[in-house]
This record gives C-alpha cells, structure tokens and sequence, in this order.
C-alpha cells in the first residue's frame, strides 16, 4: 500500500529560523514546499534538504507584493498539492524612530508580516478545517507582548500576528486544525542586517539565541497542538513579567534595550 505523501509549507525558509524549521520538518520525512524571493537562496537550501532524501519543491515569489500570496495558493493548487502543515515565517522589521522611518519600507513590512500571512492562513485553513485536518505554525515574537520603541511597526505587527492565531485557533477549536504561535526572542539570523538595527544594544550587548532552538521548540509546539510557545528562559520571564507591568513602562524597557549603542537617534 503506498504511502500518503505529506507536505509542508514555509515561507521564508532559506535561512534562519525558517531553515532550521525546515531541516526539522525534512528530518521527519515532510516532502517541503519552500517559498524565498531569491532563487539561488532556494536551491541551494534545496540541495541541503534533499539529503533527506525527501521531495523539496521551491517557489519563488516576493511577499511584500500585495497578490504573491494568492498566487503561491494558485501555484500549489495546480500542482494538485495538499498543505498538510503551514509555516508562516517570512517577516521583516525596520529600525529607527517612526518619525524618521521610511513609510513605504513600512507599509511593505505591514504587507508581508501581516497581509500575506492572513492570506495564506485564511486560504488553507478552510481546507485543513474541510477535511478536519491540518496544522498551522505562524512566527509571532515576544514582541508582540510589549510596545517596541525603535521597532514601533515591527512590534505592532507582531502584536497583530499573536492575537489573530489565539483568535482563529479559539474558532477552530473543535475541528482537528491547531494554529501554533511561536514567540521567539532576539536570534541569531540576518533579520538585524535586513532591519539595519546592527547597532543596537539589543544587538551590541545582547545574547542572541539560536535558531535551530528557537526552530525545535516551536517544531515541537506544533506538533503537540499547543497555543503558543515562547522560545528561551530569559524570554519566558520577560513576558511573564510583562504581563502584570503597564505598557507605558515597558515601552521604556523595550526603548533602552534598543537604543542605538552612542545613544544617538537612529535614522
């Protein structure tokens, strides 16, 4: 009798956490539909997972593009395809006061770490709910807990991703289909470079964690059906003590952490 091949989706898996998710995934036997703008990114990364002697399928595409989300969907479907786990990874940040911040850098990263993730979600959520199904793993942060000065946009995207997963979970809750969130802290990926925030405290004087951890305590999360999980002691802490401290306080902790190092405005 054959067996039924499964499939998995990542966005943003040719580094960092998204790669380490998907080595854990491959690992595991997944056959992996992996999603990056860069196509050398993929094939490279693609070439790694395939000594796991799995099926890896790589599409290109730019999720800062208001349509790309629904053409990954169109994609995958043409290919006859069914997304037994989905991973929204793919997110970005920008670093610097608002004021002084790029508003088009801004509203892309609003279209890629908000827009897409609820496109892909909503669309292959109704299929997971359909055959009672499924798992989905959506990248939120710790700082979706606090307000991010010199990441006020980044922060508040975050915000958004965490309570739409405990929203959508709590309506699926009876139909076989979980939503994990996974709430990392500060880690060791390019999303600083990307961010242009390499001269931050957070950065300068912080411990990064790493990503292969961050990967498999989500990893595991999700496969366990849970709610959320925050990735670290340290961040376990944080947030639990966040949660009985006024915004208004830690947004004064979150601006001394990240803070350029001279103190001097970042623009």
């Amino acid at each position: 009798m054959e067996t039924v091949k499964q499939f998995a989706l990542i966005t943003g898996a040719t580094s960092g956490i998204g790669f380490e998710l998907a080595k854990l995934f491959a690992k595991d036997k997944f056959n992996l539909i992996i999603v990056a703008r860069n196509e050398e990114d993929l094939k490279t990364t693609a070439s790694v997972l395939e000594q796991y002697l799995i099926e890896v399928i790589t599409i290109s595409k730019d999720l800062f593009e208001p349509d790309a989300a629904f053409e990954l969907y169109e994609e995958i479907k043409d290919k006859n395809i069914q997304i037994d786990v989905l991973v929204n990874d793919a997110g970005q940040g920008v670093y610097g006061k608002f004021i002084e911040t790029d508003i088009n850098r801004e509203v892309d990263i609003i279209q890629l770490n908000i827009s897409s993730l609820v496109t892909l979600t909503k669309l292959f959520v109704q299929e997971m709910v359909n055959r009672g199904s499924g798992k989905i793993l959506n990248l939120a942060s710790i700082a979706s807990k606090s307000p991010g000065p010199y990441q006020a946009v980044y922060h508040g995207t975050k915000a958004f991703v965490h309570s739409f997963n405990e929203a959508v979970r709590n309506e699926i809750k009876d139909t076989g289909v979980t939503i994990t969130s996974l709430l990392p802290g500060a880690t060791d990926t390019d999303f600083f470079t990307k961010a242009d925030m390499l001269d931050s405290k957070a950065v300068q004087e912080g411990e990064l964690a790493d990503a292969a951890d961050v990967a498999k305590d989500g990893y595991e999360a999700m496969k366990a059906g849970k709610d959320m999980v925050v990735s670290g002691f340290k961040n376990k802490v944080q947030v639990a003590l966040g949660n009985i401290t006024p915004d208004s306080l830690q947004a004064a902790q979150t601006a001394k952490v990240q803070e350029p190092v001279d103190g001097s405005d970042k623009k």
